[in-house]
């Protein structure tokens, strides 16, 4: 598979990695979601060259995770605001957080906590069943076929695609 073809796979993780996948995107969505906005508050937060943010931004409105919106008319000058679908990831952005402080932050801890605002409890996210409210483990859940993979040729799919698509019939 070639990346540049990721987005088309009939594989939730594939499509959405084709948007946010690589490294770049990520920290830029980290800094939108630290208040960051104008592109210099971009630069100057990751680092980034000119061409590589401008890039990365460009493919974010296009993929409609931030919206260009103007804030001054001369010079024009924008801001890069997250849409819903952008503010979607937040859950994606803290997990891995918790990933990264439990595993690559050292003993000195969390560089950054997250504090809920209407209570004031530093909070690290956790995942219940939304019907029993049992935790969310790798070892109690089950991938079985959704409505995505109803009428296509199994031939084209991946191997495990196709045997979830197979024993959906």
């Amino acid at each position: 598979m070639r990346w540049n073809d990721i987005g088309n796979e009939t594989c939730s993780v594939s499509r959405a990695l084709s948007v946010v996948g690589d490294r770049w995107s990520l920290l830029i969505i980290r800094s939108a979601f630290l208040k960051a906005r104008r592109f210099s508050d971009f630069q100057s937060d990751i680092g980034l060259t000119k061409h590589r943010l401008s890039d990365r931004l460009n493919k974010l409105v296009e993929e409609g995770v931030f919206e260009k919106v103007l804030y001054q008319e001369k010079p024009p000058r924008y801001e890069y605001l997250l849409t819903e679908k952008g503010l979607d990831l937040y859950p994606i952005m803290l997990s891995l957080v918790q990933w990264g402080d439990r595993w690559m932050a050292g003993d000195a801890g969390a560089p950054i906590e997250y504090e809920h605002k209407s209570c004031g409890q530093r909070i690290k996210p956790a995942y219940f069943c939304p019907d029993c409210k049992e935790p969310i483990r790798p070892q109690d859940m089950r991938p079985v076929a959704g409505p995505a993979l109803k009428g296509l040729d199994l031939d084209e799919l991946r191997p495990g695609v196709r045997a979830l698509a197979k024993s959906k019939k």
